[in-house]
């Protein structure tokens, strides 16, 4: 199924959020709730991959045919879905970081379009 241009518009909303979360996510020190050693430094580092692959994957959707267009399209709600979970968890466990109004519009957004996404992904039809 080649992707049609919403799927493209989808995808790139998304992963335009998702990045913009991960900036969020260094003024809210994200390194200290995860209690990743190292840091703000390693923090940085293991971004440089995800960031990578996100552009990636932005490269391959906006080919927008074959298996890999596909495969990185289903990628983005799969990465938007565990960062609701994981900051779902968070908040559940009392951790106050991401409770400005932007940073959970954020998240707000990337579990909207994660499922629009998917609902989009689902239909098969050109939109």
């Amino acid at each position: 199924m080649p992707l049609q241009p919403t799927h493209r518009a989808l995808f790139l909303a998304n992963a335009t959020v998702l990045v913009t979360h991960q900036i969020d996510a260094a003024y809210w020190h994200e390194w200290e709730l995860f209690h990743i050693p190292g840091g703000h430094q390693v923090n940085l580092l293991l971004n440089l991959p995800i960031i990578a692959l996100v552009l990636y994957a932005q490269a391959q959707v906006a080919r927008g045919e074959g298996p890999a267009a596909l495969a990185f399209y289903k990628l983005m709600p799969c990465l938007g879905a565990l960062t609701v979970a994981i900051h779902g968890l968070f908040f559940a466990l009392g951790h106050e970081a991401f409770a400005q109004p932007v940073s959970l519009g954020l998240l707000a957004c990337t579990a909207v379009l994660s499922c629009l996404q998917l609902t989009a992904l689902r239909a098969r039809q050109p939109l």
